[in-house]
């Protein structure tokens, strides 16, 4: 079985810095595109930020600046680097990444369990 688990959540301040890790265990064939999204009270899940396997970044346009998406392959893990928080970027943020498990079989799409952060005002 294939699993994300999140870690790097926590309570800061605006204004602090907070780093969110994701490790993908299990049978791995290739880990393609990695994605953080987050979800505040009341809200719709919203795509944070995304890399691909080749290391290609995307981000909402309204955290271009203050979030950094990173990974390191050898380790399976997915990094997202939050800067200059606020209030409003309080949310569960949840890893999701594309897994092929086998070399002939297609990729899967998989959620980790999320990590609440919480930025204070």
């Amino acid at each position: 079985q294939v699993q994300l688990v999140e870690s790097g959540g926590g309570l800061v301040q605006a204004g602090g810095s907070l780093r969110l890790s994701c490790e993908a265990s299990g049978i791995i064939f290739r880990l393609n595109d990695m994605r953080w999204f987050r979800q505040a009270p009341g809200k719709q899940r919203e795509l944070v930020a995304a890399i691909t396997s080749g290391g290609t970044t995307n981000y909402a346009d309204s955290l271009k600046g203050r979030f950094t998406i990173s990974r390191d392959n050898a380790k399976s893990t997915v990094h997202l680097q939050m800067n200059s928080l606020k209030s409003e970027d309080t949310a569960v943020y949840y890893c999701n990444a594309d897994i092929q498990r086998y070399r002939f079989v297609q990729a899967t799409n998989y959620w980790g369990q999320g990590t609440q952060v919480t930025v204070s005002s």
